[in-house]
């Protein structure tokens, strides 16, 4: 008795997995194309869960990725990408604010180390306490 050939079901199931890859690649490089990220072999393979080398066989595929990335590249900085350089006003604005913050700590540094030699030199003149009326703790 010879079984029937289902190799046919085997070879449906393969095509559709591959059908199945193919669509999540192709929308992995849609979604990171469109969201501005980085269109890599690596972002594309984890995105859409397929793995690296298969998309390094896939001649379409590897050439939109490869022209992605050039492109992303080439592309300028946008104005809001760019950090924006302060301008000399508020440059010296800034340097004021902290050069009188210096004054203020100087000058209250100024006052405690005064108050502390005050302190320091009442302690010298009043007398001694007894040890024997320094109570126990």
């Amino acid at each position: 008795m010879n079984r029937p050939d289902n190799s046919r079901h085997l070879v449906k199931a393969a095509q559709q997995r591959a059908a199945l890859t193919r669509s999540k690649a192709v929308q992995a490089l849609r979604t990171l194309h469109a969201e501005g990220r980085p269109v890599t072999f690596d972002a594309v393979a984890k995105y859409a869960r397929v793995s690296r080398s298969w998309l390094y066989t896939q001649p379409d595929l590897r050439a939109e990725i490869e022209h992605l990335r050039q492109i992303q590249a080439a592309a300028e900085p946008t104005p809001e990408s760019r950090p924006q350089r302060a301008s000399e006003a508020s440059l010296r604005q800034r340097l004021e604010a902290a050069n009188d913050r210096i004054r203020r700590l100087n000058d209250e540094n100024q006052r405690l180390r005064q108050q502390l030699a005050h302190a320091l030199g009442q302690r010298r003149q009043s007398p001694s306490p007894d040890p024997a009326t320094i109570p126990n703790l």
